[in-house]
C-alpha cells in the first residue's frame, strides 16, 4: 500500500539553511573555475564566452562576501580562500589581455610595470611579516576591482583600453601602496580591514 507522502516544512528549511550557507564557498569555487575558462575562450577567440565568464566572476565577487556576512559565515579561511581566489582569476586576465592584446600591454608598459612593482611589494611585506599573504578586502580594493571589470570588459568587449586600463592601473597601485601601510602598522595578520585608520584602530587596541 502506497504511503501519503509527507510534508516536513522545518526540515526543508533546514535543508536549505545547510545549502544556503555553502554559497559563499560556491562562489569562491566558481571564481576559481572561472579563470583557466577565461584561458580557454581567450586562446579560442571567444569573445562573447570571455565576457559571461568574466560578468558573473565578477557579480559571484561582489555577492559572497554580502551572504557570507547575512548568513553570519565570514571566517578568516574563507575570506583568505576569497582572495586567492580573487587573485586567480585576474592572473588569467592578464595572460589572456598578453595573448589576445600584446599591443595593449606594450602601450601601457610602464604604469603596468610600476603596479606589477607595487603588487609584488605588498606582497613581499606581508609575507615577510606574517608568512601569508594579506587578506585585507579594503574599500580601495573594492574600487580597484570595479575598476578592473570595466577596464576588462572594455577592453574584450569593445576592444578599447585608453583611460579604463590606464585608471585601472593607477589605482591598483595606490591600492597596493595601502595594503603596504596597513601590513606595517598592524601587529598581527588580520582579515578584513577596510582602511589604514581601522588598521591603526586595531593596532591601538592590541597593543594597549
Amino acid at each position: 500500500m502506497l504511503q501519503p507522502l509527507s510534508f516536513r516544512p522545518m526540515r526543508n528549511l533546514r535543508s536549505i539553511a545547510v545549502w544556503a550557507r555553502q554559497l559563499p564557498l560556491l562562489c569562491i569555487v566558481y571564481r576559481f573555475a572561472a579563470g583557466p575558462g577565461l584561458l580557454w575562450a581567450a586562446w579560442h577567440g571567444n569573445t562573447t564566452l570571455f565576457v559571461s565568464l568574466f560578468v558573473a566572476a565578477v557579480f559571484s565577487d561582489i555577492v559572497d562576501g554580502m551572504i557570507a556576512r547575512r548568513l553570519q559565515v565570514v571566517t578568516a579561511n574563507l575570506r583568505e580562500a576569497d582572495s586567492r581566489a580573487d587573485l586567480c582569476l585576474y592572473l588569467c586576465v592578464i595572460v589572456a589581455i598578453w595573448h589576445v592584446y600584446p599591443t595593449v600591454l606594450r602601450e601601457f608598459q610602464l604604469p603596468l610595470l610600476i603596479t606589477v612593482a607595487s603588487q609584488a611589494l605588498q606582497w613581499l611585506t606581508s609575507l615577510t611579516k606574517y608568512g601569508r599573504l594579506a587578506s585585507y578586502h579594503s574599500y580601495s580594493a573594492k574600487f580597484w576591482g570595479v575598476s578592473l571589470a570595466i577596464s576588462t570588459v572594455s577592453l574584450f568587449a569593445f576592444d578599447y583600453a585608453g583611460i579604463p586600463f590606464l585608471t585601472t592601473l593607477l589605482i591598483g597601485t595606490l591600492h597596493n601602496l595601502e595594503e603596504v601601510a596597513m601590513t606595517a602598522i598592524l601587529p598581527v595578520w588580520t582579515f578584513d580591514v577596510k582602511t589604514i585608520r581601522a588598521a591603526w584602530a586595531i593596532r591601538q587596541k592590541t597593543c594597549a
